[in-house]
């Protein structure tokens, strides 16, 4: 895997023993369609760990020691999708190979692809998507691999009925009519009423930051008004990340839109309560 380390997040300092998620970094923003940057994201999140203590008071519980190994970024080509969903559909596979669980950095969300194509050979598995804009559309601008079609395809590898979208509020209604199951606003209930379609079926999450109003997430590539609270986001990163998860991600952090850093900080702090609910899941809690 050739990864370039631009400096670890807090919670992997030291040599851990036997880590069961590993970080990565994937600093891909060849398709942005509005605001570039977010390839600035990875290392924007980790600097934001370092301002966070690694315990939850909402979970009663720390980041446990030697649970998390960040192996830096990997070295993409400029501008090339193709090229950076081969990289990280490998490099994912290298991390499953090892036994560990992969934690992705973007980004744009369109890095997300490459870790469900990784996946798709472990097993069935269900996407919750926490984001804005529902990405269903088959091809953006004339390209198929966008961040704009990136749910598109994953209905392709899983099934539309195995995706669950939350806090989408932006996109037109022929995309939108994609969505098996879609939800604008955040209820703890319509989550686990979602949840009882996929049964037993483990999680792959992903969190597009814009999924947050850009009162509390304004650095990212396409703000949407009208969007969660910091503290709806944290909650649910909370419980969906207290199901048995296959793999997660948080993508469109963009640090040049963020002047006060409150963007990425909001990222770092749901890797932090995805960890720590995983850290403590005892069988499934949904």
């Amino acid at each position: 895997m050739d990864v370039i380390r631009p400096g670890q997040a807090l919670w992997a300092q030291g040599e851990p023993a036997a880590p069961r998620f590993s970080l990565l970094g994937v600093p891909f923003d060849g398709t942005a369609s509005f605001n570039p940057g977010s390839r600035e994201g990875p290392l924007a999140i980790r600097r934001a760990t370092h301002g966070l203590e690694d315990y939850s008071p909402a979970q009663g519980r720390s980041v446990p020691e030697g649970y998390l190994e960040d192996l830096g970024d990997l070295d993409l080509p400029f501008g090339n999708p193709l090229a950076m969903l081969r990289r990280t559909e490998a490099a994912v596979q290298e991390i499953l190979a090892r036994g560990r669980l992969p934690f992705l950095l973007g980004g744009e969300h369109l890095v997300t692809l490459g870790a469900l194509r990784a996946l798709r050979r472990e097993g069935p598995f269900a996407l919750v998507q926490l984001d804005a804009h529902g990405d269903l559309r088959d091809a953006y601008l004339g390209e198929s691999l966008s961040h704009a079609s990136v749910v598109y395809h994953a209905q392709e590898i899983l099934g539309p009925e195995h995706v669950l979208q939350f806090g989408i509020r932006s996109g037109p209604e022929e995309e939108l009519r994609r969505a098996t199951f879609l939800r604008e606003e955040w209820s703890a209930a319509a989550a686990r009423d979602a949840l009882e379609q996929i049964g037993d079926l483990p999680i792959y999450l992903t969190i597009d930051i814009d999924v947050a109003d850009p009162a509390f997430a304004p650095g990212t590539g396409t703000p949407e008004p009208g969007g969660w609270t910091s503290r709806e986001v944290l909650a649910a990163a909370r419980l969906f990340g207290g199901r048995r998860l296959v793999g997660a991600d948080i993508v469109e952090v963009l640090p040049s839109r963020d002047p006060a850093g409150i963007t990425a900080l909001l990222a770092a702090k749901c890797l932090r309560e995805i960890l720590i609910a995983q850290s403590g899941r005892e069988g499934d809690v949904l």
